[in-house]
């Protein structure tokens, strides 16, 4: 089938349905809806593709009636049927209800309105989940069930049902309004979990807004304590902090902050919250509660499992340096393979270009931070017992190629990877190493060159990861387990853990070269770095859909 992916941004769930696709045999291409200017420009650009059918997994942009009426188009929206409007996540998480979901139907003149072509819920968890978070995990998981139904329906020539046909699974559903930033202020009076609900709905964007020390900033990332410092201290105070989170009072329990940024008349970069609120670290130092710890260990027999927690998958140049001392810590212990492993929702990006813009010295943070993430590849490779890198959730860049630096990789069913680098950078983490071992100099090559996401299924079958196990976090755990007792057993072997190649080259030579590319793309900019780190940052909206997706065929 010929499919046409019509959306706002390559995000996640658009990377993780094109994957599907791809993998499936289709002829698919991506159009990026904010390149065009006028809905004439759009229409002429579908009429050209003639597609099949026009998917919509993240889109904001209204779909023109001469495309809906003639060629199938079938929009994924983030709410149950009965839902409308732009802020559903938003909603879902401040009202707390018990079941959320995701809904396919066609796109027609008012938006969210058309008729179904499928429909799933779930159930919203007790605590509440950023929304980012909830976006990438529960609601990506039903939103592929739904792709799956549209695809069958349309080959099957089935047609969707009127959306008042069909019953309501979650009560109370209907237009919901935009929600702007002043809807998610925080008021310091409130208990901490309220709080924190508030903060996990306006993650990412447009964050909740407060006033912490006379400052306006925003917060994200946040957790709820019944723990209450026993310091002197007025609702909104900063009262502890741990490595980068900050602690804050609130009027009943304690409320925990991962990230901030200021707020003037535009919002700042997010950045650990201890450099925007508490940069000195003046408040006593508070033990961080464990759904914010940096990194946790356990051990199982001749098994160390070390998980790392980073809030968007970027890692900056302390919190590297840490994730090695962490490493380096595990493996003076008396075990035979050391595990390491993201969270459910967050693996890695690889450096972390917030934090390397707002530093004094752009080029000089980079630097530093590309050593420091080196540091922790050589841990890696060069460790004694094996290790085993498990990809619990999507992961880019520098990210992926730190995995790589593992004897065994594995990833969760479900997980994208952008084994490339595409920020003007070469790149380094070992890749010139690790990659080449894995799939091949022409495979390696094809990955880097391409710049194109690849799905957990897809990278076993290249031989980029091991093996992949099941996408429900708890069985993904216990799967997980069996395959770390496989490894200390001797019994699974993985193609990567070599300390040279075969030419008898050091991983030295490897990180020299790398870095003396890196040289030249930091300090010089060779290709733009500065200007594309911004534009990532800053979100721009694109000029133009890269010609690599864009369909193979005429």
């Amino acid at each position: 089938m010929r499919i046409l992916l019509l959306v706002s941004a390559f995000n996640g769930l658009t990377q993780r349905v094109w994957c599907r696709l791809t993998e499936a045999g289709h002829d698919v291409g991506v159009e990026l809806a904010p390149v065009f200017a006028t809905p004439e420009e759009l229409t002429a650009a579908v009429e050209e593709i003639d597609p099949d059918l026009i998917l919509a997994p993240f889109l904001k942009h209204r779909v023109p009636r001469e495309v809906w009426d003639r060629w199938t188009t079938v929009v994924v929206h983030p709410g149950p049927v009965g839902d409308r409007g732009p802020s559903s996540l938003d909603h879902a998480i401040l009202d707390g209800g018990e079941r959320w979901g995701v809904t396919a139907l066609s796109a027609v003149e008012e938006m969210d309105a058309g008729p179904v072509w499928a429909t799933e819920t779930f159930p919203m968890p007790e605590v509440p989940l950023a929304k980012s978070a909830l976006y990438n995990g529960p609601v990506a998981d039903a939103a592929m069930r739904c792709v799956d139904e549209v695809l069958r329906k349309v080959a099957a020539g089935e047609s969707p049902v009127p959306a008042d046909e069909l019953p309501r699974e979650v009560p109370g559903t209907d237009e919901l309004p935009l929600l702007r930033r002043v809807a998610f202020e925080l008021d310091w009076s409130l208990p901490a979990p309220d709080l924190a609900r508030r903060v996990a709905a306006a993650d990412g964007a447009p964050g909740a807004p407060a006033s912490v020390g006379g400052r306006r900033v925003c917060l994200f990332d946040a957790v709820a304590t019944d723990e209450v410092p026993d310091v002197h201290a007025e609702p909104g105070d900063v009262v502890g902090h741990d490595g980068d989170a900050v602690a804050l009072a609130t009027g009943e329990g304690t409320l925990w902050v991962g990230y901030a940024a200021e707020l003037a008349e535009r919002r700042g970069p997010k950045l650990p919250a201890r450099l925007v609120l508490d940069p000195y670290r003046h408040s006593p130092y508070l033990e961080v509660p464990a759904a914010l710890a940096e990194t946790t260990y356990e051990r199982d027999g001749d098994i160390g499992y070390l998980t790392f927690r980073s809030y968007s998958g970027a890692m900056h140049t302390e919190q590297c340096l840490r994730l090695t001392a962490a490493v380096g810590k595990a493996l003076t212990e008396d075990t035979r393979v050391l595990v390491l492993r993201g969270t459910e929702h967050a693996f890695s990006n690889g450096i972390h270009l917030g934090m390397i813009d707002a530093a004094a010295d752009p080029a000089a943070e980079a630097w530093a931070n590309i050593q420091a993430i080196d540091d922790l590849c050589e841990a890696i490779a060069e460790a004694d017992q094996t290790t085993v890198a498990a990809i619990t959730a999507s992961a880019g860049a520098g990210g992926v190629m730190t995995a790589l630096c593992a004897d065994v990789v594995v990833a969760r069913d479900g997980v994208v990877l952008n084994p490339y680098y595409d920020m003007g950078i070469f790149g380094s983490e070992l890749h010139t190493w690790s990659l080449p071992a894995r799939v091949g100099d022409d495979v390696a090559e094809a990955l880097l060159w391409n710049k194109l996401p690849v799905g957990a299924t897809g990278a076993e079958e290249l031989g980029l990861v091991d093996a992949v196990g099941p996408r429900d976090p708890e069985e993904f755990t216990a799967w997980l387990a069996a395959q770390a007792h496989a490894a200390a057993s001797g019994s699974v072997a993985g193609r990567g853990g070599m300390s040279a190649d075969a030419p008898g080259r050091p991983l030295s030579y490897y990180r020299t070269v790398e870095l003396a590319e890196m040289a030249r793309d930091l300090f010089d900019d060779r290709y733009g770095f500065a200007a594309k780190r911004r534009s990532f940052l800053s979100k721009t909206a694109p000029t133009e859909t890269p010609a690599k997706l864009r369909f193979s065929t005429a």
